[in-house]
């Protein structure tokens, strides 16, 4: 299997593919060739045809945010994630499957998730309910919405497959703020889902890990255990560089105006210098990382239509509209204003 080198030299976390083909397929079946897509997104029909073959997480990352404007679906990872057979999950889907309990389940994911997605990272535990929190590593959650999406939502399905129950979780929460006003997570949930959180987690009600699963098969679960330990053993760990880490630790924070390097140094366990002297040693400053990450979530907000000016203004950590303005001015030589009409026209040609 071929993996292109990170900027550090390691290996960036690659991924089975499976949510990607799965975004190509739907591409198609709505009449849109997936070639220049692919093609924005750095992959080819070589990797999405062979199934053995592992992507970027990044790419697939990419490759579900064109596949949804082109199909004009805000909520294309939340729909990908209801229609397709789980085992197609793969050896993580049979190894969760084999335990005897929802709470051995969720502990095998934690251990064993990056077998699907070396991006993900899955920690479990129960204070008081049983909560599932995923976070990424390698990746900056701020270019994402789709996958993590599907990820929670799979996780769903698979817990309700396993246990023959309709669960409902107690809570639902997503970094990225809400697009659009549908109420179709809503009930899929049965709860209220919160956007704009500080994680991505998933919390069922205390009692829920000792739920028996109706497929249980402890020899199997031997069997996969020792597959999924040599498939750890082997493979190299991907690359996560600092900057990485400081984008991931101001997505959560960034309305709140929070994200000042003091307390993104604190958060990551160490000194502003060191932080700074890692960030450098990458060709990067933590002024310059904050202001990419505003500008680039700034022109994502801006295609969606139920965002206003003052509310992305918000989102991106700034207290005052005119101060988003300027910024916004800087960072592209328009307005937001103006930036929004010029879009709408283009879609209206």
């Amino acid at each position: 299997m071929h993996r292109s080198l990170g900027t550090s030299g390691t290996m960036p976390p690659t991924a089975g593919g499976g949510i990607a083909r799965l975004a190509m397929a739907r591409a198609r079946e709505a009449n849109i060739d997936p070639a220049p897509l692919l093609h924005q997104a750095a992959l080819t029909f070589v990797q999405m045809e062979h199934r053995d073959t592992r992507i970027g997480v990044r790419n697939q990352i990419a490759l579900l945010g064109l596949v949804a404007d082109a199909v004009g679906d805000d909520l294309l990872g939340f729909h990908l994630a209801g229609g397709f057979e789980l085992p197609e999950i793969g050896l993580l889907y049979y190894i969760l499957a084999s335990s005897a309990t929802l709470g051995e389940a969720l502990a095998r994911a934690e251990r064993y998730s990056t077998v699907a997605n070396e991006g993900m990272r899955v920690q479990c535990r129960q204070d008081p309910d049983l909560c599932v929190r995923i976070s990424y590593v390698g990746v900056p959650r701020h270019t994402d919405r789709h996958q993590m999406e599907f990820l929670v939502t799979a996780f769903v399905r698979v817990c309700r497959h396993l246990t023959g129950k309709s669960l409902r979780p107690v809570r639902v929460r997503f970094v990225h703020p809400r697009r659009g006003s549908s109420d179709e997570p809503d009930a899929f949930f049965g709860c209220k889902v919160a956007f704009g959180a500080e994680s991505d987690e998933i919390a069922f009600a205390r009692g829920a890990s000792q739920l028996p699963l109706i497929g249980a098969d402890p020899h199997l679960g031997e069997v996969l255990i020792r597959n999924c330990e040599e498939i750890l053993t082997r493979r190299a760990a991907p690359a996560s560089p600092m900057r990485v880490h400081v984008e991931n630790a101001i997505a959560p924070i960034l309305p709140h105006g929070r994200a000042q390097i003091a307390d993104i140094a604190a958060t990551l366990g160490m000194s502003q210098r060191t932080l700074a002297r890692r960030l450098a040693t990458e060709g990067a400053t933590f002024t310059g990382t904050l202001e990419e990450m505003r500008r680039d979530l700034a022109l994502g907000y801006l295609e969606d239509a139920s965002l206003s000016i003052s509310q992305i203004a918000w989102l991106l950590g700034f207290q005052e509209v005119s101060a988003y303005t300027t910024a916004f001015k800087r960072w592209t030589g328009t307005t937001p204003t103006q930036a929004r009409m010029r879009s709408a026209t283009t879609a209206a040609t």
